[in-house]
């Protein structure tokens, strides 16, 4: 686990609104990808935005499914990549959480409008899988999650297919004070 890094020193001197704190954990199994899922859920509000970056079975609905459980919503956190989006009502007095898979749009916010998606922001906690380039434009405070594989595991008993490294970029005076290295699991 990487210590967030001081807003003062990732900024070189830039407002607040354009602050980045990074933190990153390694993860060795699905079950510790949901549960930084669920401990990412803890430190989330109506109206943030996640974006999720990794290739194709990194771990990005896994992820979502962890944010699920920890926020309480209601039905099965699959991947939308079928149909794009689906919203889960919380069961508690939560945030409903949003979770949209833009692989298969190709423009940019434009496309993405048609999902009404600036509409369910303040009220939700929205969660889009390949929206780099897509969705930045929606709010000036996200946080972005990039999953990588790691390759040559350091411990030869661990399974090296499931090892990640996740890393946590909050983007914004919404992320600034907010302790990301809490969430090592």
């Amino acid at each position: 686990m990487e210590a967030p890094h001081s807003p003062a020193a990732e900024t070189g001197g830039r407002t607040a609104a354009t602050a980045r704190i990074t933190a990153r954990v390694t993860v060795d199994s699905p079950e510790r990808m949901s549960e930084l899922g669920r401990r990412l859920a803890a430190l989330l509000r109506p109206g943030d935005l996640v974006m999720l970056t990794g290739e194709l079975g990194a771990g990005k609905t896994t992820l979502t499914r962890g944010l699920g459980a920890g926020l309480g919503v209601r039905g099965a956190v699959t991947s939308p990549t079928f149909v794009i989006a689906r919203v889960h009502p919380s069961l508690t007095s939560g945030p409903p959480l949003v979770h949209v898979d833009a692989y298969r749009l190709g423009g940019g916010l434009d496309e993405m409008e048609d999902l009404d998606l600036d509409v369910s922001l303040p009220d939700s906690v929205v969660v889009v899988e390949w929206g780099d380039g897509k969705v930045e434009e929606l709010s000036d405070d996200r946080l972005h999650v990039v999953i990588d594989r790691l390759v040559g595991a350091v411990d030869p008993l661990a399974a090296e297919d499931d090892r990640r490294e996740v890393t946590l970029t909050g983007i914004g005076g919404r992320w600034s004070g907010v302790d990301l290295a809490s969430l090592a699991v």
